[in-house]
């Protein structure tokens, strides 16, 4: 079977690091931009009628090699070992993703403005299809061993004079995407300063104590 992009996503997650691990954790919007070839608004018709739709995308930036049949997911500290099939890892046989996110707004050129994506800048998207709480809800369904991180998050210090520089109407979702620790857990020295792309941002902090620190914003015109 061959598949080919119908879309790409534009957002602020220009690099891998910062990326939310889940999808609808922080409500940040995107934009889904189809390919001429699907550029058509009668694909879209009935949309409206729902509040959150699938988006099937493609790993783009993952070098997948030769089949593991086991992964390192970076949530439990980079040195547990778990089966490719029971994480949500990149690095897989067919390199797909799958995450639900709230349809905002369907605008007149065809183009989707969607909150909760965790996907990063210029993705491919292979297929959006509307989500059914009817059939997609599961309200007695496992979270397996991921259940122990729901709900962790770390307090956030964020100067004012900074969280300023940032646009308000994404000052929120920024807040609660570094409450998620976006290191790696196997990262944990107090000294080391890590840089996170936020759009036209470089977000630079410190965590210490289960506490992040904003030590500074900037431009690439500021470096």
């Amino acid at each position: 079977m061959n598949i080919e992009p119908i879309a790409h996503i534009e957002n602020d997650f220009k690099e891998k690091f910062g990326i939310p691990r889940q999808s609808g954790i922080c409500q940040l919007r995107s934009k889904i931009v189809f390919e001429p070839k699907y550029s058509d608004i009668n694909a879209l018709r009935g949309l409206e009628d729902f509040t959150h739709i699938w988006l099937v995308w493609g790993f783009s930036e993952a070098v997948c090699g030769e089949f593991s049949p086991t992964v390192r997911p970076p949530r439990l500290g980079g040195n547990v070992r778990k089966g490719v099939f029971a994480t949500r890892s990149p690095f897989r046989p067919n390199s797909l993703g799958l995450s639900a996110v709230r349809l905002e707004e369907i605008r007149a050129d065809g183009t989707l403005i969607v909150s909760g994506a965790d996907l990063m800048d210029s993705t491919p998207i292979y297929d959006i299809k509307p989500y059914l709480p009817y059939a997609d809800s599961i309200s007695d369904a496992s979270n397996g061993w991921a259940a122990e991180f729901i709900g962790e998050q770390i307090d956030v210090e964020f100067p004012e004079e900074l969280l300023e520089k940032i646009p308000a109407e994404k000052r929120n979702g920024l807040l609660r995407l570094l409450a998620e620790d976006p290191r790696p857990q196997y990262q944990d020295s107090p000294e080391r300063l890590y840089t996170m792309s936020f759009g036209e941002y470089q977000i630079s902090f410190r965590v210490c104590d289960d506490k992040l620190t904003v030590i500074d914003v900037f431009t690439s015109d500021e470096e």
